[in-house]
């Protein structure tokens, strides 16, 4: 089977199969513009579309996604969909939840992720999100911006070890050793900033190794993250770019210009 935005996926450390290449909502505002990106990222493929508290378009996507699967057929099961907790939110996770759920017409979530960490967070966090992976209300739980410390913290009180820990990732921002600690502990990396908001796209190495492919240089950013594994979520609400950035499985990177964008860091 030829890989594609909804069937290469990876494997989280619970069995749940997560779709590899999604949609990033990140600043795309409520209404028409998330409504819009969803939807024509829908119809190009994508079955993974990542948003949040914070990004105050959690009612876009939900809609969005609700009027594609009632139009198209496509049931809501076959979308993945992530949301995340607001810091501002950590003295009641399980409410914020609900009100996630509430927002985007769900009656569970694919991946609720903490969305970042502070100093001397209560473990009753995460002793929150368990307890809403145990009721079935979200199929896996993680979290967002957590370093190395961060995370060995977390792992010596979680009773279940999150599935996914999303961090800003790049050839540009080749955070190895973050990858390295994820592998060892079972948990899924994921890539926000994959096009560095664009700031990289001209770079001489990114371009040379475009033309080589005959990809465009965002293409080529995204295909190195799917090539380490990596989970990978570009943001865009330009219907051209949706369908170049799903545009990656058709070809892959040889070792030497891997080793040469791993370099650029």
């Amino acid at each position: 089977m030829m890989q594609t935005p909804a069937n290469k996926t990876v494997r989280l450390n619970n069995g749940v199969e997560m779709p590899i290449l999604g949609l990033g909502a990140w600043q795309m505002s409520e209404g028409e513009e998330t409504e819009q990106a969803v939807k024509w990222a829908l119809e190009a493929g994508y079955r993974h579309i990542d948003t949040a508290t914070l990004y105050g378009n959690e009612t876009s996507v939900g809609k969005a996604i609700q009027e594609y699967t009632g139009e198209s057929g496509i049931a809501r099961e076959e979308i993945f969909v992530t949301t995340k907790l607001l810091p501002t939110n950590f003295f009641d996770p399980e409410k914020a939840f609900h009100k996630s759920l509430e927002r985007l017409g769900f009656a569970y979530v694919d991946l609720y992720l903490v969305h970042w960490p502070i100093p001397l967070m209560p473990k009753s966090v995460w002793l929150s999100l368990e307890k809403i992976y145990d009721d079935k209300l979200a199929r896996a739980i993680g979290i967002s911006n957590y370093g190395i410390g961060d995370i060995e913290k977390l792992l010596e009180y979680a009773r279940i070890v999150p599935a996914v820990n999303q961090i800003k990732f790049s050839p540009f921002d080749y955070a190895e050793e973050i990858l390295k600690c994820c592998r060892a502990n079972g948990i899924a990396l994921e890539a926000y900033s994959p096009l560095t908001r664009g700031s990289h796209l001209r770079d001489p190495a990114i371009r040379s190794i475009a033309e080589k492919y005959q990809k465009s240089p965002a293409q080529i950013m995204i295909r190195w993250c799917v090539e380490h594994d990596v989970i990978v979520i570009p943001k865009s609400s330009n219907s051209d770019r949706i369908k170049e950035n799903a545009d990656v499985f058709d070809f892959e990177l040889g070792q030497e210009d891997m080793q040469i964008l791993d370099a650029l860091s």
